[in-house]
């Protein structure tokens, strides 16, 4: 019985573990980022929030290493989520979304984030090389560039 018990505590262990591990979203070249832009002008309205376009592809280790130092950090997974209505836009050799970049300055490199007010406006267009630290983000660089874009609430 003991020798059951210890593993069957491991796997409800586990599992709980996997139900509340949040997934990456991933980029995806199949997307339209003018209707996704469309839907986020609602919702940010709606919700008094500014726009965050992440601008990557699944090929970049950056963007990955991005998305999971987001993930892993709750504070700044929940500040960016509470203060931003995110978007996702993938560029990659299948699809470069050319179209929809070109209304939007020249990206250095990727990941690539633009700040865009509730209305979809262009505010800021960043390269997030500024955000690194060694070879993940700096929490206190990004934080600071959340905060500095975010909407003000009173």
């Amino acid at each position: 019985m003991r020798k059951i018990i210890l593993p069957v505590m491991m796997l409800i262990v586990f599992c709980a573990f996997l139900l509340n591990a949040q997934e990456r979203e991933k980029f995806d070249p199949k997307k339209n980022p003018s209707k996704d832009l469309k839907t986020a002008v609602k919702i940010a309205s709606k919700e008094n929030k500014n726009i965050l376009l992440d601008v990557g592809g699944e090929w970049c280790i950056w963007c990955h290493r991005l998305d999971e130092f987001i993930l892993g950090d709750k504070e700044i997974n929940n500040y960016m989520h509470s203060n931003f209505v995110v978007v996702k836009v993938n560029w990659s050799p299948e699809n470069k979304n050319e179209k929809f970049l070109s209304q939007y300055p020249k990206v250095p490199g990727y990941p690539h984030l633009f700040v865009l007010d509730k209305k979809g406006k262009l505010i800021h267009s960043q390269d997030t090389g500024a955000l690194e630290q060694e070879k993940s983000y700096s929490k206190d660089k990004l934080m600071a560039f959340l905060q500095k874009y975010s909407i003000k609430k009173k």
